[in-house]
């Protein structure tokens, strides 16, 4: 039914408006109360146990310089991603998550393991160094194009139920992973980490979405264009944006010094001002130009580069990552224009196939399963990625379904909203960095991430068998 003008459109603003504010004030009412709760607990010194030792061993390399053996590690890298991704994509999952695997298996976790001598002569320990430096620009450079791939019209154009489903499926998960870290700190937690850190990092590692994986899997399913898949990406993409605004603050609060996490959210907030009222227009007014011209010279490259390392460099300086300024600078360009379309083309084979298979190896390589010894520590994981699903699944099933949404439609949106994968590795990466989260921990968070993101294809096929693709997300307005 068309929407009639004016009458209730005021007064529904209002009631909008005033439901944010609540579910604002609620959320920082619960994740107090979990701080002043979590305020006497301990952790012991060196939680989590084991420092990272890349090749699993600490052998010298034998044989070949440094630049031999980055160059031999980045074609085993891409070799194993490539078969590996084939084969779960002939079992029906993402490439990606084979490629995810196929990092881990190449590190301590199993090769360590298995060929400690073969191990340490692929992945010597002076390999690590270039090989970080490779996956940071290898993962900036993609969430720059996950920022190119958001449309923002599409995140106020899908009805009260992608604003219900986004903002639960980030609000639930949340505060579950801050309950959640009441039980976690004093166990897998280290004491020079402040609880309320602790607790703002674990609540956002669980309400993190991977835009480009739902997206993939939409695409392989053909389910992109139907009401369900605009449904979950355009929630998908308000839990992208939402969950590395959190990022930003937490990385904030957490590089801090005592009485400098004012100035650094101010000086945040003064950033996405300047973005947003300066940045954004000019972004805008480039692509237009760009699309007169039509041109396919280097110039407009230049550009594009030299804005996103200003971007990165900005919000690195900040204290909230070079990775934040990528995202929102991509985020700012309009996806639909050529220039858009110009820049994925020159530079998605070469992040997704080379850079992406190194920032695996390099989370492969921190990875180490054998740290999860023991049925205590398996109980634990099991616990986390249960807490992680029932969050994702069960804020965003329940917040479609109390707006007019069907059970099996709403079902369908909390299987595809609990899928993580690359964007959760990059998020535990940076906690792991910052020393937020335990090795110990990173490799139960690592595990959550996989299993969340490999039970979507069956989960959505159990769900979609059950009724035809083509049917309708019902969806009030």
């Amino acid at each position: 039914m068309p929407r009639q003008a004016g009458g209730s459109s005021p007064k529904r603003g209002a009631r909008s408006a005033a439901t944010y504010l609540a579910m604002l004030a609620g959320t920082v009412a619960v994740f107090l109360l979990v701080r002043a709760l979590g305020t006497g607990l301990d952790a012991p010194t060196g939680a989590g146990g084991g420092t990272f030792a890349a090749g699993g061993g600490s052998h010298a390399s034998p044989g070949g310089g440094t630049l031999f053996h980055v160059l031999l590690a980045l074609a085993v890298v891409l070799a194993a991603a490539r078969l590996i991704g084939k084969l779960f994509a002939r079992i029906g999952q993402p490439a990606v998550v084979g490629e995810i695997a196929a990092g881990i298996l190449i590190g301590p976790s199993l090769l360590g393991r298995v060929a400690p001598e073969l191990s340490a002569y692929l992945l010597p320990p002076e390999v690590a160094p270039v090989l970080g430096a490779l996956s940071q620009v290898g993962v900036l450079l993609f969430l720059f194009l996950v920022g190119l791939e958001i449309d923002l019209a599409l995140l106020g154009e899908r009805g009260r139920t992608s604003i219900a489903v986004s903002h639960a499926s980030i609000v639930v998960p949340f505060l579950l992973g801050a309950g959640l870290a009441l039980y976690l700190y004093p166990r897998l937690a280290t004491s020079d980490v402040p609880f309320p850190v602790f607790a703002l990092f674990l609540g956002v590692s669980l309400s993190v979405t991977a835009f480009p994986v739902l997206a993939r899997i939409l695409t392989d399913r053909r389910l992109q264009g139907t009401p369900l898949g605009t449904m979950a990406l355009a929630c998908a993409a308000v839990d992208d944006v939402t969950a590395w605004c959190l990022l930003a603050f937490v990385v904030g609060v957490a590089r801090a010094e005592p009485g400098q996490a004012l100035l650094t959210l101010a000086l945040t907030v003064g950033y996405v001002v300047l973005m947003v009222a300066v940045v954004r227009p000019a972004a805008a007014w480039f692509a237009r130009r760009q699309e007169a011209r039509a041109e396919e010279g280097h110039g407009a490259m230049a550009v594009v580069f030299l804005a996103l390392l200003l971007s990165s460099l900005a919000t690195e300086a900040i204290g909230i990552h070079a990775l934040f300024g990528a995202f929102l600078l991509g985020a700012l360009v309009p996806h639909d224009s050529a220039l858009a379309r110009r820049v994925r083309a020159k530079l998605e084979d070469v992040v997704i196939v080379l850079l992406l298979p190194a920032f695996f190896a390099f989370v492969g390589l921190r990875t180490e399963i054998g740290m999860i010894r023991g049925a205590r520590d398996w109980a634990l994981c099991a616990l986390i990625v249960l807490v992680a699903s029932l969050g994702k699944f069960g804020g965003s099933a329940l917040a479609a379904r109390l707006t007019g949404t069907g059970w099996r439609e709403a079902a369908a949106l909390g299987v595809l909203m609990n899928t993580r994968g690359l964007m959760e590795l990059v998020v535990l990466t940076i906690g792991l960095e910052l020393s937020v989260l335990s090795p110990r921990l990173f490799a139960m968070l690592v595990i959550m991430a996989l299993v969340t993101t490999f039970a979507t294809t069956p989960a959505l096929t159990m769900i979609t068998r059950a009724a035809p693709s083509s049917a309708p997300l019902r969806a009030t307005d």
